[in-house]
């Protein structure tokens, strides 16, 4: 069956393409519907997910957290802040694993994923600032992260 082109689905995919910060579902609705009230989030989430299943878009997946759409589908990995959950893009060189069917359980490879962890730049100067704050007061040690 052949999928078709919605009013809806450029608008969700639009909506994806200028938020371009790898959203989560919730805020590429949010998005839609401050332009388009009349999509409902049920929309945008059959969208997205059918996009990403297609292979239109990338699903992020998030360790203990929501997805992510990437509407960049080019081999690449992501990085996710562990303190206001930002996503952003990593370009390295791909990651092949050298495996055998034994050490993959008879499994055959059909890709991979990897996600980095980290503090973002923004989150860091907050960190730090609260530190600075508590070091004046003489409550911390020198040691901030």
């Amino acid at each position: 069956m052949q999928e078709r082109n919605t009013i809806q689905k450029t608008l969700v995919l639009d909506a994806l393409c200028a938020l371009a910060d790898h959203p989560t579902a919730d805020e590429v609705a949010a998005e839609v519907q401050r332009r388009y009230p009349g999509v409902s989030r049920a929309t945008v989430y059959r969208i997205l997910n059918q996009a990403a299943d297609s292979g239109t878009v990338y699903r992020v997946k998030i360790n203990n957290g929501a997805d992510h759409f990437d509407h960049q589908v080019f081999p690449h990995y992501h990085i996710h802040c562990s303190k206001c959950g930002k996503v952003d893009d990593v370009f390295t060189e791909p990651y092949v694993p050298k495996l055998t069917s034994a050490d993959a359980a008879n499994y055959i490879i059909t890709g991979h994923s990897l996600q980095f962890d980290g503090i973002c730049p923004a989150c860091q100067k907050k960190i730090q600032r609260r530190h600075d704050k508590k070091l004046n007061r003489g409550e911390a040690n020198s040691h901030w992260m």
